[in-house]
């Protein structure tokens, strides 16, 4: 069963990801590490669409078994039809900056607040991540989503609201089962 978990960055996909795919024991897949292209600091570098599409279609056709997290939602035709259940994850946009202030403090340090450069990509980055919800974000938006999950061919398991991991797993496991 291919699983793909999207929303919002800073909704929860990897972390309900990485314990779905250790608890059902088959791997779990990023959609950032085919976005980004690897560098230090990360996400400096986007790669290119077509090369992206590939390295991601190869990866989940060698692994009929796996999770996906993040979002190919906008990365083109073909992706609606790629997963046997898509999960949906939605929480409070105060809740979810929140999350991701914490994350890249936790990731990067001081640092995304002392280096000018650094401190603006970390600006622009909250601020994207903030227009989510509002539609002011370019490429992932909640309009965005909503519509390509009208465009799926598999069950969309949707969850809203800022449920605890042990929640969003109870809810998955059972909609794998049916």
């Amino acid at each position: 069963m291919r699983i793909h978990i999207m929303g919002a960055s800073g909704a929860g996909a990897t972390t309900l990801g990485r314990h779905l795919a250790q608890t059902l024991n088959i791997p779990y897949f990023d959609s950032d590490d085919f976005f980004w292209i690897k560098s230090e600091p990360p996400y400096q570098n986007r790669r290119d669409p077509d090369e992206r599409n590939r390295l991601c279609k190869e990866t989940l056709d060698n692994h009929p078994d796996c999770i996906l997290g993040g979002s190919v939602s906008n990365w083109g035709n073909g992706w609606e039809n790629r997963f046997d259940l898509v999960v949906f994850l939605r929480i409070p946009p105060d809740i979810r900056i929140e999350r991701l202030r914490k994350r890249e403090f936790e990731r990067f340090g001081d640092i995304i607040l002392t280096d000018p450069e650094r401190q603006k990509t970390y600006a622009e980055f909250i601020e994207w991540a903030a227009g989510y919800d509002s539609g002011t974000a370019q490429g992932r938006t909640l309009k965005s989503h909503q519509n390509w999950l009208q465009k799926v061919s598999c069950p969309v398991l949707k969850m809203e609201g800022d449920t605890t991991i042990a929640e969003r797993m109870e809810r998955v496991l059972a909609a794998i089962k049916h």
